[in-house]
């Protein structure tokens, strides 16, 4: 490495290290919205080609109300097999039936995903601004050609995540 600047591997470095700070960021977020669903239907299961939830008693849970202008659609079981379900305690105090809401994804969730989105995007924004700034300071082919193919792969990663935070689809 005797052609490349100590200057160059901590740029590098840097930026690189920025990417996976903003990989680690995004994961996490997903991970935490999957935890959160995944809270409230725990042991449930979801047909969607039905448009039902199945209870661990094997009990279905039916549409009762939708809103698709909120993007909420509320599921209740039955009364009568809540109420005399011996796992009832455990599940809900509802006389009524459990129920579970499905939602798209709005306000509140939809408002943090965009955060840390937004986080990441600006991330991965700063590294590839490091990544220019160091392309012109660097001498030689070799260098500018690792220099390239990172900004190359930055400009892909920055697209996405930013056409699916304009679009409203976050993963």
């Amino acid at each position: 490495m005797a052609g490349v600047s100590l200057e160059f591997i901590l740029m590098l470095g840097y930026a690189v290290s920025l990417a996976m700070i903003a990989a680690l960021l995004e994961w996490a977020a997903r991970h935490a919205h999957r935890r959160s669903v995944g809270a409230s239907t725990a042991g449930f299961t979801y047909h969607p080609e039905r448009d039902i939830w199945r209870c661990p008693r094997d009990q279905h849970l039916f549409p009762i109300f939708s809103d698709s202008l909120k993007g909420i659609v509320v599921y209740r079981a039955p009364a009568t097999a809540c109420n005399s379900c011996p796992s009832k305690a455990g599940c809900t105090d509802s006389p009524h039936g459990r129920s579970i809401e499905r939602r798209t994804l709005t306000g509140l969730e939809y408002g943090v995903q965009k955060f840390h989105r937004s986080i990441s995007l600006t991330l991965l924004i700063l590294a590839g601004v490091l990544i220019i700034v160091e392309f012109f300071r660097t001498d030689g082919f070799y260098p500018r050609a690792v220099l390239a193919m990172v900004l190359a792969f930055l400009c892909v990663v920055i697209q996405h995540l930013g056409a699916s935070l304009l679009r409203h689809q976050i993963e």
